[in-house]
């Protein structure tokens, strides 16, 4: 079977659409739709229902589909196994991380990624939102904190610290807490339907109740509103560390407890050969991660 058939089937069901996975393949729609159904006149079989704006897999379709997936995986191990360690990886990465991390960690490690790799392309999507890698066609995904059950593959690439933090106009106008149980007196600044913070004790965990006049679903948004001087904020020290050292926010320590640390994850969607350009990405971002500040 040509890969380029199969490319079509796979991202046709990623993008939603046949257009969708011409633009994904940098191909027409007609040339797309053709490479469809020559696929399916190898093969005997009708692999998607399509209409003008969508598509969807048949029941034959369905089952053939993890092994298109599969062929094209090989495909690609097949061809970077045989090409000159100096010309680096190759291929359209596409990636996902959380709007803040994405900005800070992610982003300024791509020009020496690419550098390295010069027939390496990346698209990079930033969001905060939980995006289903496996429907968007997504090579990897970065996320922070606890996984839910899935059957997509993590790997662990770093602790993730996080730190109670104030401006220095809110501690002068509000004084410093100096328990977990005098946050209640404190305007806190939290994550939208968030209502406690975890916290590490000797030996256990203990969520401690927080409120404030303030809340939003972006972590960037409590991040500017904690240096603006509206209150305490619970934020990944990456995300704060240039303000951190220059006094620009103030670090809030309680004795034996510290806030609940959580991780930084790289999510694929197979564990049967992870590419080469997935690989390298992990290894950029490991490196990045392990930079002492981080």
């Amino acid at each position: 079977m040509e890969t380029d058939e199969l490319s079509v089937l796979v991202q046709a069901v990623a993008a939603g659409s046949l257009s969708g996975a011409a633009r994904r393949l940098g191909v027409t729609p007609t040339v797309a739709s053709r490479r469809l159904a020559s696929l399916e006149e190898r093969l005997g079989v009708r692999l998607m229902h399509r209409t003008t704006r969508s598509v969807s897999l048949t029941p034959e379709g369905e089952t053939f589909l993890p092994h298109a997936q599969a062929m094209l995986e090989i495909e690609e191990a097949a061809r970077a196994s045989l090409a000159p360690a100096e010309q680096g990886v190759s291929g359209l990465l596409r990636v996902t991380a959380p709007a803040s991390f994405g900005r800070k960690v992610v982003a300024p490690l791509v020009p020496a990624l690419l550098d390295a790799n010069p027939d390496l392309r990346i698209d990079l999507e930033l969001t905060d939102s939980v995006v289903d890698i496996v429907a968007a066609g997504i090579d990897v995904a970065v996320r922070i904190g606890r996984l839910r059950e899935s059957t997509l593959i993590a790997r662990r690439l770093a602790p993730n610290t996080r730190v109670l933090c104030a401006a220095p106009s809110y501690l002068e106008r509000c004084g410093t807490p100096h328990t977990v149980e005098s946050l209640a007196e404190h305007e806190c600044l939290v994550l939208s339907g968030t209502g406690s913070w975890p916290f590490d004790a000797p030996g256990k965990a203990r969520e401690v109740r927080v409120s404030g006049r303030f809340a939003s679903n972006s972590v960037e948004a409590i991040r500017e509103a904690c240096i603006g001087g509206l209150g305490i904020a619970l934020l990944s020290r990456w995300d704060v560390v240039t303000e951190l050292a220059s006094g620009a926010l103030v670090r809030i320590d309680f004795e034996a407890l510290n806030p609940q640390e959580i991780s930084i994850w790289a999510v694929y969607p197979s564990p049967r050969l992870v590419p080469p350009k997935v690989r390298a990405f992990i290894a950029a971002l490991e490196a990045a991660l392990g930079t002492p500040g981080r």
